[in-house]
């Protein structure tokens, strides 16, 4: 599997490290919200909602440098529209990878 990273991180800031941090800060604190809500959705199996989850969360995975994770995000993304939670258990393990790599930056 994939290992998060911040090299996307870097090269947006243009190795500004305050605006480097604001960045890691920001996403610090969306990232276990988004997640929380896409947890909640799952839970109640609201799928349509649960693929808006999906849809903000990958964009947070792109972030982090994991190409085939976003494209793991986007077809789960895609699964739950057609109502199929097919990829979810895939999805799910990128989620906990961002988690555990947010707890040492």
């Amino acid at each position: 599997m994939e290992q998060p990273n911040k090299s996307y991180i870097t090269s947006l800031s243009g190795g500004d490290e305050s605006f480097e941090q604001i960045l890691i800060d920001v996403i610090k604190e969306e990232f276990p919200q988004e997640r929380d809500v896409y947890y909640n959705n799952m839970a109640k199996e609201e799928y349509k909602l649960v693929a808006a989850n999906v849809h903000k969360l990958k964009h947070k995975i792109s972030i982090f440098g994991l190409e085939e994770s976003y494209k793991t995000a986007a077809a789960y993304e895609n699964n739950l529209r057609e109502g199929s939670i097919e990829l979810k258990d895939e999805f799910e393990s990128i989620l906990t990878a961002i988690t555990q790599y947010l707890k040492g930056l």
